[in-house]
């Protein structure tokens, strides 16, 4: 497989194996000898690695201290997120819907852009403008916020969202909306849109070999699961891809994961 000939997967560049390779360590520090070692996995040489290094603390990704490296507690945060999309926590859903209302005023372009971003980032979905929806089935810290999971292997991923800039502009409510729920969920969310895609990566997943192709393809898998509305199974499409997916993003992080140990 060639990445370039690959619609949606990102090149494979120093930036990305050092922000990967942090974001799948707990805690996310490691000495520079370390993710010099991990570059040389994928033939990028230590002197490309070290101007990524020393372009991403610049740039306020990365925390130097002495021969250490360490993700900003900006990226801190989105290792939180990137975790919780591998292993989502849910509970039993009754029928009930979270509801959210733009209560907010006279809101400039760039915070009203932040904030659709952050509502995506939380599963929700825009029925009309100024109100969004989701079945209130996820088990969060708080409205627009995913709850921390278990630790992952990392990708990069675009955007930081959190959940006060939701909750600042939002009156959440709960409802039962009537008719099919499931009528619903399909308007709001291209479930057959979401489905193909995650087959059409687990099926390129499957086929690769080299290390470099995998590492690629694993960080398109994290970020398309970022995007699974985590609906309730009676919702969902026959055959519904996620879980499986989920599975081939284990495999790569146990592969990956003992491939670093072998070299760090």
């Amino acid at each position: 497989m060639k990445n370039e000939d690959s619609p949606g997967l990102r090149p494979l560049t120093a930036r990305s194996v050092v922000l990967s390779t942090l974001l799948g360590t707990h805690p996310p520090h490691l000495k520079a000898r370390h993710l010099v070692r991990a570059g040389e996995l994928f033939g990028i040489s230590e002197g490309t690695v070290r101007v990524a290094l020393s372009r991403m603390v610049a740039a306020g990704d990365l925390v130097q201290e002495g021969g250490d490296y360490r993700l900003s507690e900006r990226l801190r945060e989105r290792q939180a997120r990137q975790d919780a999309s591998r292993s989502p926590v849910t509970r039993d859903w009754d029928g009930s819907w979270e509801v959210a209302i733009v209560t907010a005023e006279r809101r400039p372009a760039a915070e009203r852009a932040a904030f659709r971003d952050a509502m995506a980032a939380s599963r929700m979905a825009e029925i009309r403008e100024g109100v969004w929806m989701r079945p209130d089935n996820l088990v969060r810290d708080s409205p627009g916020g995913d709850a921390p999971g278990p630790a992952a292997a990392g990708s990069e991923l675009a955007g930081e969202v959190g959940p006060a800039l939701v909750t600042g502009q939002c009156t959440f409510l709960r409802a039962v909306p009537e008719g099919d729920p499931a009528a619903l969920a399909a308007s709001l969310w291209d479930l057959p849109a979401w489905a193909d895609r995650a087959r059409a990566l687990r099926d390129e997943f499957d086929a690769a070999i080299p290390v470099a192709d995998r590492f690629v393809l694993a960080a398109a898998i994290l970020r398309h699961l970022l995007t699974d509305p985590l609906l309730p199974p009676g919702l969902l499409p026959g055959d519904w891809p996620g879980a499986g997916l989920r599975h081939r993003y284990d495999l790569f992080e146990t592969e990956f994961g003992a491939l670093l140990r072998d070299r760090l």
